[in-house]
């Protein structure tokens, strides 16, 4: 079976490195639809690369993920081929594909030495080729079904992008164990910060009638190694409470079918006041017995129903939802009754972070929105169950352009978390503009606690954590809606890949990740691939230099957080606030004469976020009140510098614009329009994020701009 890609060897041979692919029922070839698992077939001009892959597949073991790798890989190979691989009883004369789920190494004929065994975790698998009497085999194989299913989508993922080699040696497992979507649908079919149209599950107050395009999500979520899902929002109004009772259950146990069949575990968001909106009682107090007494049969209901459902998701006393504060219980409390509930059937329970004073007064220069999660959780830690993970904003405020890391990430020790994501782009443009997260997701990840000493990064917490058998997992909320591409703008669909992708190996490369998904989803023409990866590559930086400067954030359209609007929360109760005056602009965030936030950092962290010579330039608003003469490490004053930047962030998103029309002939002509009125829409608006934010600064400086342009 002939595998070729066109013109050259695009990937070296280290993007060939973790998970999974699978096959698409077509719905229209320019839809967007398929997203990366398109599986287009080979180019016909131009091959220099070529390799041979067995034509059957030979499965060994039982288990229902298996039968649904061999599947995804049958029609992965046809598209990719236009010839149907055998499916055969044994291993042919001339080779097969072997799909292994091997319990230990202990057979006589395993191809997988104990010490390669021993290094496989419950999800990681092995590529390799093997010889045999019947000729040259390809073994993936693993310890579970899932992880062979991971390794297929891994194989397909190194054919297409070239790095598929006859001496391939692939050995992986995901840094972490739980690799989550959080959805925030609602029943009757809206997606709160949903950006790409209604729910895929529910509309009218009930589930939707066809499920087929579940299936599809499902398998789009298994090709980037994604475990978990909660499918209503973390906001659980009147209505989704009832998602837990049998009005509900059976609806969620065959959604929760689709998803097993690609190892997907189903979660719920919960109301914490259940107790008292659907069971009747008086109380939601933790400590109360009959309180225990409904979640713990509540569970039980759920799980006879769900057996492998994954437990729940609660947002407790943050903006006005319930929790056990009204009790004058803390959220260890809280929690804890909840997980005495789930654990004796392994369920979790997944305890939001995001718990501050949404009722703040802005002339209070005290209380810090960013010290929330630091302060109601680093007392508590140690307390939390076992089954218990804390989930926490990659950021202490909201998800913006640009903000420190949670300092809670380094500061807790002896508590399960989670870290959160947002893939869904609120505050970045809202899938109207182009902003690839990547490179934002890795200066997490990339990002040293000091936690244990140097070397304590985000990354290696969640993995270590992870090797010494603790739970921890990395979540984000989905950007998926019912639009035919999934995303509303198709290029948002690599947000969606490269968090799948990061969540399993954070030590990827934005650029690795960035150029798998072209190719998987565009083709590997030289100028294509080089074009719009560039494009990726930028964008993040484009966004953050025509829109708020240095760290501040927010300047954004209350409620909507679209487009620019300066002072649209400067008098608002939600704590984001940017001080601006005549004189400067910054929030004083100061041990010495601040709100003290710097000194939620472990040391040296907190000693370079305090003094402002030291302080990365690009969170210095964050960090520092700074007078608009002052002099930036570039030369430049603070004022001279928002200048440029806002004009330079315009400039750079009108060359997208021309830089897309330059491969009209290189693409699917509906793909090409959609992605070039989204392009045109965000060059346009760019020049409105300019216009209003330096003639805002202009005017309360009364600094003109040293290059004399038109400033209004």
């Amino acid at each position: 079976m002939q595998i070729a890609l066109k013109e050259r060897d695009f990937m070296k041979t280290n993007l060939g490195r973790s998970n999974m692919n699978t096959i698409n029922i077509r719905r229209h070839p320019d839809s967007g639809y398929d997203a990366w698992l398109a599986f287009a077939g080979i180019d016909k001009d131009g091959t220099i690369y070529s390799h041979t892959l067995p034509e059957s597949i030979y499965t060994f073991g039982r288990d229902p993920l298996l039968d649904t790798a061999r599947d995804e890989l049958k029609c992965a190979l046809k598209l990719l081929t236009g010839k149907m691989p055998k499916v055969v009883d044994s291993p042919a004369k001339s080779g097969s594909i072997l799909l292994e789920i091997l319990a230990g190494p202990v057979r006589t004929d395993s191809f997988v030495p104990e010490e390669e065994w021993n290094k496989l975790g419950s999800e990681g698998y092995i590529i390799k080729y093997c010889n045999t009497a019947s000729g040259k085999n390809l073994l993936i194989t693993a310890k579970t079904g899932a992880g062979v299913l991971y390794g297929v989508y891994a194989l397909l993922r190194l054919v297409q992008c070239g790095t598929l080699t006859q001496d391939i040696y692939l050995l992986e497992n995901p840094v972490t164990g739980l690799r989550m979507l959080n959805h925030w649908d609602n029943l009757d079919g809206k997606i709160e910060r949903g950006y790409a149209g209604s729910s895929i599950f529910f509309e009218d107050n009930k589930f939707i009638m066809d499920l087929s395009r579940i299936r599809d999500y499902a398998r789009l979520m298994a090709s980037i190694g994604l475990n978990a899902v909660v499918m209503n929002n973390v906001n659980v109004h009147k209505t989704e409470t009832n998602l837990i009772t049998s009005a509900f259950l059976p609806k969620v146990a065959k959604v929760a079918e689709i998803f097993r069949k690609y190892g997907i575990k189903t979660f719920l968001s919960i109301n914490y006041c259940s107790t008292m909106e659907i069971g009747k009682l008086d109380t939601a107090d933790p400590l109360d017995e009959g309180v225990k007494s409904w979640w713990a049969n509540k569970a039980k209901e759920i799980f006879e129903t769900i057996p492998d459902f994954g437990g729940f998701l609660v947002k407790a006393d943050s903006e006005f939802r319930p929790g056990p504060f009204t009790y004058g219980r803390n959220h260890a409390e809280g929690a804890n009754m909840l997980a005495a509930a789930l654990e004796p059937f392994g369920g979790l329970v997944i305890w939001r972070c995001f718990v501050y004073n949404c009722t703040q007064d802005w002339r209070d220069r005290v209380t810090d929105r960013a010290n929330a999660a630091y302060d109601n959780f680093m007392p508590l830690d140690g307390l939390f169950a076992d089954n218990v993970l804390l989930q926490i904003k990659s950021g202490p405020m909201d998800f913006q352009v640009r903000e420190p890391v949670s300092p809670l990430l380094g500061g807790l020790k002896k508590t399960n978390f989670v870290l959160e994501f947002q893939i869904t782009q609120e505050y970045t443009g809202q899938q109207r503009h182009l902003c690839y997260l990547a490179p934002l997701w890795k200066d997490v990840f990339d990002f040293d606690t000091y936690r244990d000493g140097a070397g304590s990064t985000i990354a290696s917490l969640l993995s270590g954590a992870a090797a010494s058998g603790r739970l921890s997992g990395i979540t984000a909320v989905a950007n998926i809606g019912n639009d035919m591409n999934w995303t509303g703008h198709d290029l948002a669909q690599a947000n969606f890949y490269c968090y799948g992708r990061l969540a399993w190996n954070p030590g990827l490369s934005s650029e690795e990740i960035a150029k798998e998904w072209v190719i998987q989803t565009f083709g590997c023409n030289p100028h294509l691939l080089d074009t719009i990866t560039g494009m990726l590559l930028e964008s993040h930086h484009i966004y953050e230099s025509y829109t708020s400067p240095l760290g501040i954030g927010w300047m954004v359209n209350p409620n909507q957080h679209y487009g620019p609007n300066v002072d649209g929360y400067e008098y608002s109760a939600w704590g984001t606030y940017h001080r601006a005056d005549h004189e400067g602009l910054g929030v004083d965030r100061t041990v010495a004469a601040g709100t003290g936030y710097a000194g939620r950092y472990n040391k040296p962290v907190s000693e370079l976020y305090e003094n402002p010579k030291t302080c990365p330039e690009e969170l210095l608003l964050f960090f520092h009140r700074v007078l608009y003469k002052q002099k930036l490490k570039s030369g430049k004053t603070l004022i001279q510098h928002i200048y440029d930047s806002h004009f330079e962030g315009t400039g750079k998103a009108e060359q997208l614009v021309i830089k897309w029309s330059g491969m009209k002939d290189l693409l699917p002509p509906q793909t090409f329009e959609r992605v070039l009125n989204r392009l045109a829409e965000q060059a346009k608006h760019s020049k409105e994020w300019c216009d209003v934010v330096n003639s805002y600064f202009y005017r309360k400086s009364g600094i003109p701009d040293n290059k004399g342009r038109q400033i209004y």
